[in-house]
């Protein structure tokens, strides 16, 4: 796998499959390599030649597991782009004419829903065993992970028993400075929490106002895996972050717990789409089933903790000791409504953090 730079790379292919170098007399001949592949035969050459760039804003562990699993059971190669999910969707955007990506994975349903005019449609084979909550009904993208959002918690900075406990915690002056949390222009998951809150603490001026007094207290950072890795490596006593990343620092050994506010939280979905124009739709097809299948799923969360959409699997039996989702108090999110808002708030969300730096 490489990591493909943000000028997008050339394909470009001879018609014939043969490879020509020019000799000092000005006469062309054919390079030995070019031979090898007649021997070996037209087949080989076509499955050399597959290759799926997907967009991902997950981190460099589950990229690296996935795509690496999945080369290995179809041969077809993985390029990589990976950055922050926002900064995805606005290349998306930018390519529309000429796309460049042929799948974008790990975002959330907000940015999805936002942004369906440059998917295109395609039903998993998987999709019997995923609820419908977590289906586009016009199969432009699927979902794939549930994240819970909580606060991590650096145990050797702040005590295990005196972390905050509730979302109003987090505004105690004696956290300024200690809360890492994400530009929500960069990371779908980051504006869904802001928004969450906003209506959490009575929406209009007085949720703004509680959010900007949040925001006086956390570093900005630009990617969640930032936030994550500064909790687990104690660069932050606190992180406002996703289920997983707390579970999968603290699987490694680092100081880290997951504090799931009591006053709620919210499950919230990332999912996978194929892009528009894709050069590679049967491949691109071929990933969103193969990340959905049961035993993929299965290896995610043993190895990174990602609550899977699909519901056919025992999580009291799988690694990171997941509470239940009834077990949670989860807040009401009007997803729909902050989507529609997306634009403007992201403006306003923007000048808040400029105000309070």
């Amino acid at each position: 796998m490489s990591s493909k730079p943000f000028g997008g790379a050339g394909r470009h292919v001879a018609a014939n499959g043969w490879r020509v170098l020019r000799n000092g007399l000005g006469h062309f001949v054919f390079a030995a390599a070019a031979v090898c592949l007649f021997l070996i035969g037209a087949p080989t050459v076509t499955r050399a030649q597959q290759k799926l760039v997907i967009y991902s804003a997950n981190d460099s562990t589950l990229n690296d597991l996935v795509f690496n699993a999945f080369t290995k059971e179809t041969g077809i190669q993985v390029e990589t782009v990976s950055t922050g999910s926002g900064v995805l969707m606005k290349r998306i955007q930018a390519e529309k004419d000429n796309p460049q990506g042929d799948i974008i994975w790990g975002v959330s349903r907000s940015l999805l829903q936002t942004n369906k005019a440059y998917f295109t449609p395609y039903k998993s084979s998987e999709n019997a065993a995923i609820p419908t909550d977590f289906l586009d009904p016009d199969n432009l993208w699927t979902g794939t992970n549930v994240h819970l959002l909580v606060v991590t918690q650096n145990t050797k900075l702040i005590p295990e028993g005196e972390g905050p406990k509730t979302w109003d915690d987090l505004l105690d002056p004696k956290y300024k400075g200690k809360i890492a949390f994400t530009d929500p222009a960069n990371s779908g998951s980051a504006y869904t929490n802001a928004t969450l809150l906003i209506d959490h603490w009575g929406g209009g001026d007085a949720g703004w106002a509680k959010l900007k007094q949040l925001f006086a207290n956390t570093k900005i950072l630009n990617r969640s895996t930032q936030v994550f890795q500064g909790v687990g490596t104690g660069e932050y006593a606190l992180g406002i972050s996703l289920e997983y990343a707390g579970d999968l620092w603290a699987s490694n050994g680092a100081p880290v717990k997951n504090i799931y506010p009591s006053d709620g939280t919210l499950a919230l979905m990332e999912g996978v789409a194929v892009i528009k124009g894709d050069r590679n739709p049967d491949a691109a097809k071929k990933f969103v089933d193969y990340i959905n299948r049961k035993d993929i799923c299965e290896l995610m969360l043993k190895a990174t903790f990602r609550r899977p959409a699909r519901t056919d699997l025992d999580l009291s039996k799988l690694p990171g000791g997941m509470p239940a989702l009834s077990s949670l108090k989860l807040l009401p999110y009007d997803e729909n409504g902050w989507t529609e808002k997306r634009s403007e708030t992201l403006e306003k969300l923007k000048d808040l953090i400029q105000e309070t730096r």
